[in-house]
C-alpha cells in the first residue's frame, strides 16, 4: 500500500516529557517530569468561568478572543511592565501559549527562515518551528550560569536569520535573562531588523530578588517584539488551554487569522475565568506565589544534593536541571529509567532539551507539586544515598 503519513510526523514524536510521565503512571511513581501543575486553582477563576457557563458565554468568541479578557490582558502588562498595549488591536488570545506560538511562526516566519534558539531548549519550541518550516540555529549554553555573548549571536546570524527565541524565566535551566543579556539581543535584533519571539510563560516564578524584563519593553523593541505568556502555570489551568501574544497591530491581525484557522478560539467560559483573575487578584498573590515556589525550589534542590545529584539552582520557572552522571545508564533517557524503577520519581532525561546527543548527565525535575507530594518526593531521593 502506497498511503503514508506525510514528512512532518518525524517532527512531532512523542517527547520524553509525555513519555516519562506514561511510564510513571505505569509504576504508580510520583511525576516530577511533566509541568503540571497540581497546586490550588484561584476560586475567583473558578467561579468566573462558572458564571460564564451559566450566563451564556458557551459560543464562538471573536477571532482574538473576548474583549473583557483582552482588556484584562492589556491591563495586567502595565501592570506589571509598565507597557501600554491596545487590547483592541494588538492582544490575540489563543490555544495556550503554544497555540499562540505556532499562530506566530505561521503569521511571521518563511519555510527555510532561520530562528536563533539558546540551548538548553523546551522542545515545543523546536518541533513548533520545524513543522512551519523554520530552522532553529542553536546557541549553546552552559551551566551553571548558562552564558552567552554578543559573539555568540553574530556568530549564529546568516542571511536567512528571521528571528530570535527566547525564553525567560527558561524551560528547562530556569534562567532568568539579565538586563544586560536583554540588551545584547535588543541592540543584534535592531541592527540586522529581526523578530524577537518571547516565551514569558512564567514570569510570576523568580527568585533570590530577581525581577522579570519584558523584552518588548526595551527602547526600541516593542515593535519588533512578539511577547507570548498565558496563566496557565500562574494560576493552575494547564488543562484550560488560554494563552495570549502581544505584539503591534501589524502583526497581530495576521496572528490572529491562523489562530481563527486551527483554533476558532480559546474556550469562551474559561477566558471569562481567566479574565476575573486578571482584574481581580491582587499584587500579593504573585508575590507569594514566587515565594511558595521558592521554597519548594529550595527543598527539592536540597534533596537532590543529599541524593549526590548536583542541581543547578534555577533562577526562575519552577524546573531544576540536575547531574544525574552517577546514575547507571548508558544514555540519559536509561538513567532517568533508572531513577524511575528505583525511587519511583520521573525525571526528563536531558536529552529532551539538547540537540546531538547534548545533555545525557542531566535530568529536568518539576517542583510544581503541592507540599506533601514534594515531601514525599524528596523522601525517596534522598533515600539513593541511604
Amino acid at each position: 500500500m502506497s498511503l503514508k503519513v506525510s514528512k512532518r510526523r518525524e517532527l512531532v514524536a512523542q517527547s520524553e516529557i509525555r513519555s516519562m510521565s506514561i511510564e510513571c503512571d505505569r509504576v504508580d511513581g510520583i511525576n516530577l517530569s511533566q509541568g503540571v501543575c497540581d497546586t490550588e486553582i484561584p476560586i475567583i477563576v473558578r467561579q468566573g468561568a462558572h458564571a460564564a457557563m451559566e450566563n451564556g458565554i458557551n459560543t464562538y468568541t471573536r477571532y482574538d478572543g473576548l474583549a473583557e479578557l483582552r482588556s484584562a490582558i492589556a491591563a495586567k502588562q502595565e501592570r506589571f511592565t509598565g507597557m501600554k498595549v491596545d487590547s483592541e488591536r494588538e492582544v490575540i488570545v489563543s490555544a495556550g501559549a503554544t497555540g499562540a506560538l505556532l499562530c506566530t511562526c505561521l503569521a511571521l516566519l518563511n519555510p527555510g527562515d532561520e530562528v536563533i534558539v539558546f540551548e538548553p531548549f523546551y522542545g515545543y519550541h523546536i518541533s513548533t518551528m520545524e513543522t512551519t518550516q523554520a530552522v532553529p540555529v542553536y546557541i549553546k549554553t552552559d551551566p551553571p550560569e548558562w552564558k552567552f555573548s554578543y559573539e555568540d549571536l553574530e556568530k549564529k546570524r546568516t542571511g536567512k536569520t528571521r528571528a530570535i527565541l527566547v525564553s525567560t524565566p527558561s524551560n528547562p535551566s530556569g534562567k532568568v535573562f539579565s538586563s544586560n543579556e536583554l540588551d545584547m539581543i535588543a541592540t543584534f535584533a535592531s541592527e540586522h531588523d529581526l523578530f524577537v519571539i518571547t516565551d514569558e510563560i512564567y514570569e510570576h516564578f523568580i527568585y533570590d530578588g530577581l525581577r522579570h524584563i519584558a523584552p518588548a519593553t526595551l527602547p526600541g523593541m516593542k515593535n519588533r517584539t512578539i511577547t507570548i505568556s498565558g496563566v496557565s502555570k500562574t494560576y493552575s489551568i494547564t488543562g484550560w488551554r488560554v494563552g495570549y501574544c502581544i505584539c503591534d497591530a501589524e502583526w497581530a491581525e495576521t496572528i490572529g487569522y491562523f489562530n481563527d484557522l486551527i483554533y476558532v478560539c480559546a474556550p469562551a467560559p474559561l477566558q471569562m475565568g481567566v479574565a476575573e483573575g486578571l482584574l481581580n487578584i491582587g499584587g500579593e498573590y504573585y508575590e507569594n506565589l514566587a515565594r511558595d515556589y521558592e521554597r519548594k525550589r529550595d527543598k527539592i534542590c536540597d534533596a537532590l544534593s543529599r541524593a549526590g545529584l548536583e542541581p543547578y539552582i534555577p533562577q526562575g520557572a519552577y524546573y531544576v536541571l540536575a547531574d544525574i552522571s552517577g546514575v547507571s545508564g548508558a544514555t540519559g533517557k536509561d538513567k532517568a529509567m533508572t531513577l524511575l524503577y528505583e525511587t519511583k520519581i520521573a525525571c526528563v532525561p536531558g536529552e529532551a532539551f539538547f540537540q546531538n546527543g547534548g545533555g545525557e548527565t542531566l535530568g529536568r525535575f518539576c517542583f510544581a507539586k503541592d507540599d506533601e507530594v514534594l515531601e514525599e518526593a524528596c523522601r525517596r531521593l534522598i533515600k539513593l544515598r541511604t
